[in-house]
């Protein structure tokens, strides 16, 4: 069956600028245009619309999205499954949230007695496990079995490591009034991108992605607000000017 972008825009629940937009940029090509000029899609452009929309729904960017389901690997079965878990911790982690403030509330009319650690319960998901889920779900199975390291450290290697990257993150928060091209700056996020060794080999694209994840996406980004509201789009920019000279 085609569809027009009418019906798919109605189907889809998204505006028709959004479909003529999407369009435009390459990510979701009719399969078809006919003589009067109308945009016809088939069921493997529906298909790939979902995808959009659960990435979307994910906190990718468009930029992200398209790079990702246009990979020669892609299987949208596999992207299926992975977004079905990334949903289920989204929705296991509102729920925590939900408790917390419902709790607070309570806590706040002397109704219930909390303690200091139950007050940031849902905030406290280990972080080196959010972030394995986060790149996963970006960069798929070479992720998936380098990620596999990590399990394999001691715990002693663990609070090292963890430690080295919160070294890292402090002393980026004291160079937020230096440009992003500084050398300083620069040697921080080299030692950045060393530190990303413990768990996976990054690419260059992965590096971008990532400093790009960092400002768009929800989890990540809520990470680094508690840091530093301005570190996530300070390290976006250092990352980029590395990326660039890597590149070159």
């Amino acid at each position: 069956m085609a569809y027009t972008v009418k019906q798919l825009s109605s189907l889809a629940g998204v505006s028709a600028r959004t479909l003529h937009f999407y369009d435009e940029i390459g990510l979701l090509k009719p399969a078809a245009h006919g003589e009067n000029g109308y945009r016809y899609y088939d069921e493997e452009a529906v298909l790939r619309l979902q995808q959009i929309l659960f990435f979307r729904e994910l906190d990718f960017s468009l930029n992200e999205i398209k790079e990702i389901i246009d990979r020669p690997e892609f299987d949208v079965l596999d992207a299926l499954r992975a977004q079905r878990a990334a949903l289920q911790e989204r929705v296991k982690r509102l729920n925590r949230l939900i408790r917390t403030v419902d709790q607070t509330v309570l806590h706040m009319k002397g109704k219930v007695e909390m303690a200091p650690k139950e007050i940031f319960e849902g905030f406290s998901d280990e972080q080196q496990a959010q972030y394995e889920r986060q790149a996963e779900a970006l960069w798929g199975e070479t992720v998936r079995e380098s990620s596999r390291k990590w399990k394999a450290y001691s715990t002693a290697q663990k609070d090292r490591i963890m430690a080295e990257g919160k070294a890292i993150y402090q002393d980026l928060i004291g160079q937020l009034d230096e440009p992003p091209t500084s050398p300083a700056v620069q040697a921080n996020i080299a030692r950045w991108h060393q530190h990303l060794r413990y768990f996976y080999e990054p690419s260059v694209a992965i590096l971008r992605g990532l400093g790009q994840a960092y400002v768009e996406n929800a989890d990540f980004n809520a990470t680094f607000q508690r840091m530093n509201p301005k570190l996530a789009p300070f390290m976006h920019a250092a990352i980029e000017v590395y990326c660039d000279k890597l590149a070159r």
